[in-house]
């Protein structure tokens, strides 16, 4: 795990109050007006610390490389001192957002969470000592106050404390820096780390916060004491499930909180989160789930990583690793819907037989491929690059075919993987080794699938349904399942059985969960895994595709329809090694058959080159098309019919 945090501006001054609004308790989804924010779908990212002086300058800079969607580093409340005197950090903030503006461009700017770091920890005037009230506490009293040991952007002699969503002073002077900033014309909130404390060394497990203001919300919530009637830790406490399920509450209308000052100031901005947890179970623990996060923001942006080695950066990625990621991604953009997924990872950081060009092509085409946005860093932080001239090459690239990767696109496939978000939250490591054995079986498969969340579920239109080691249903879900089970859908179910779901017509149960037994292979040795093995599973899903692709088990190919055209996005991982080669190797003569009704000429794109076409070979009411080679990634599509 690592947090990307560029350097940040220092100013010291004097307390300028204001009214802030706080809606207490979760608040329903917003509206959000989709015309004003088109621009959020379609970025491409770089990240610039920010001063007074160098407005035009990184405007300049972005323009030259083909950035759109500026990120600017000039963190108010998360310093200490600009919480206190914001004035000349405002400024900068209309200087660039003007400069932005008259470039064509769109500027978001960086502000902390529920983190704030004082300059001097040794002086008299820092958060921890002036408002020792505001801090997170572990359950033993000791305070969320760390030193430049915790972290790499911690600098010396800095205090860096953590406050709790409920110090109400604090989030009053919070929310009014929220509402300033969004008076300055800038088009964007980042809101970093809107965590609770539990991802620092001796943090892990302490379940925070629990200080006096945090204790009291919940025992207004839930009538329980939080330092005594829970089982900290006990995931089949009831006890601790409410105080689960309270912390994510509480992060999410914090958020939501966050985007009602800003638009009440101004209605165009739009707010973002960076969230490091993705769907496995540290979003529990540190309280930000983005499957809730999405509805009360307008995009989040991922900082995503996936991999067994220390630095989890692209060169250092297997094949393996790359289709977690890709599940992982396509998680997120189940859950936003039409909303953007941003992906800020990172491709290099000195692996030394990998060419930092190479590891840029391959980070960059999977997450296109897989919808989301790119964002290009360089090493662990969040601004500069690896190699600029292959930023300018991709992101100008990607400015020519916005109509395709600036688009929402909507998944197609008859098959439902469902994602419990609930279940994700109770029982995390056996939901999710469920949920991404069913997906890693079905991606290599070159079966298409939605994913299905409890906000999709009564509409989804498949045929057949998955349900991974599902263990928790609210009786709304159980009514949506049986009602597609009625109308003569198939669920697989695999693990537990929910005991709601007894007396369905037509269901396959697995409870030997032959998914998560694969995915256990797989992450052993996956050259030599083969999803054809679980054949019992497959026969179960019984899919029947209009669309048959021929390819290796490496290529992750994911079909949608954007407007009236069928696309198919391939990300190609074969001969992928893990620091040692990042060029895969070039595949083939891969073939799509389809109904002879969806047209007889392939458009292909190739990821950093120019469109040509294939010509089909039509028989017996189906055509075949043979796509020569792909490297990288590819996008082919067709007419609508």
């Amino acid at each position: 795990m690592s947090f990307a945090l560029s350097p940040r501006s220092r100013n010291v001054g004097f307390v300028v109050l204001g009214l802030a609004v706080w809606c207490g308790g979760l608040c329903a989804a917003q509206s959000f007006d989709g015309p004003n924010r088109v621009w959020l779908n379609r970025v491409r990212i770089a990240a610039y610390p920010l001063t007074l002086e160098n407005a035009q300058e990184i405007v300049q800079q972005a323009q030259a490389s083909g950035v759109y969607g500026i990120e600017v580093d000039n963190d108010i409340p998360g310093r200490y001192e600009s919480l206190l005197d914001p004035r000349e950090k405002l400024e900068a903030i209309r200087r660039v957002a003007t400069a932005a503006h008259q470039a064509g461009n769109k500027a978001f700017v960086y502000v902390a969470g529920t983190e704030c770091i004082s300059l001097n920890a040794d002086g008299a005037h820092t958060l921890a000592k002036e408002h020792p009230q505001w801090l997170q506490r572990k359950i033993t009293g000791e305070p969320a106050i760390f030193d430049s040991k915790a972290a790499f952007w911690i600098a010396k002699g800095e205090e860096d404390a953590w406050v709790s969503p409920y110090a109400a002073d604090w989030r009053k002077l919070y929310m009014e820096r929220i509402r300033q900033i969004a008076g300055t014309g800038i088009d964007g909130i980042y809101v970093d780390i809107p965590y609770w404390m539990t991802h620092f060394t001796g943090w892990e497990d302490t379940w925070a916060s629990f200080d006096t203001a945090t204790v009291e919300a919940f025992r207004k919530k839930t009538g329980l004491d939080a330092r005594k009637d829970i089982k900290l830790g006990n995931f089949d406490d009831p006890g601790f499930r409410k105080w689960i399920d309270f912390r994510i509450e509480t992060i999410t209308d914090f958020m939501a909180d966050i985007r009602r000052n800003a638009v009440a100031v101004s209605p165009s901005i739009s707010v973002i989160p960076e969230i490091y947890p993705g769907i496995e179970q540290e979003a529990p623990r540190v309280g930000s789930d983005v499957y809730q996060l999405y509805t009360q923001v307008d995009a989040i942006a991922h900082e995503y990583e996936f991999g067994d080695s220390e630095d989890h950066t692209a060169a250092s990625r297997t094949p393996f690793d790359w289709f977690m990621y890709q599940i992982g991604m396509r998680s997120f953009r189940a859950f936003a819907g039409a909303k953007p997924t941003w992906i800020l990872n990172y491709s290099w950081d000195g692996a030394p037989k990998v060419h930092p060009r190479d590891a840029m092509l391959n980070l960059a085409m999977s997450e296109l491929m897989a919808g989301a946005n790119m964002w290009d860093a360089r090493g662990h932080v969040m601004s500069g690059s690896n190699d600029m001239p292959t930023r300018t090459e991709i992101f100008h690239w990607i400015g020519r075919h916005e109509d395709i990767f600036g688009s929402v696109r909507e998944p197609v496939g008859d098959v439902g993987v469902y994602f419990s978000d609930t279940t994700r939250n109770y029982y995390p490591k056996d939901f999710i080794a469920s949920y991404r054995g069913v997906l890693l079986l079905l991606l290599e498969s070159h079966i298409q699938f939605k994913i299905v969340t409890p906000r999709t579920l009564a509409t989804f239109q498949g045929k057949t349904l998955v349900l991974p080691d599902v263990r928790v249903l609210s009786d709304t879900e159980a009514a949506s399942i049986r009602r597609f089970d009625a109308q003569g859908g198939r669920l697989v179910v695999t693990g537990e059985a929910n005991g709601k779901l007894a007396g369905l017509a037509n269901v396959t149960h697995l409870p030997e969960k032959p998914e998560v037994n694969y995915l256990m292979r797989a992450q052993s040795d996956f050259a030599k895994t083969d999803p054809s093995s679980e054949s019992a599973f497959l026969k179960a899903i019984n899919a029947e595709t209009e669309l048959k692709i021929a390819a290796s088990r490496n290529v992750a190919v994911h079909e949608a329809r954007i407007g009236d055209r069928t696309y198919l996005f391939f990300a190609n991982f074969e001969g992928l090694k893990g620091g040692e080669v990042a060029t895969p190797v070039v595949q083939r003569d891969i073939r799509i058959t389809a109904p002879v009704s969806f047209g007889k000429r392939l458009h292909v794109l190739p990821f950093l080159g120019e469109e040509s076409t294939v010509e089909g070979k039509p028989s017996e009411g189906e055509v075949e098309f043979t796509i020569p080679e792909i490297e990288r990634g590819a996008v082919a599509w067709l007419e609508a019919r």
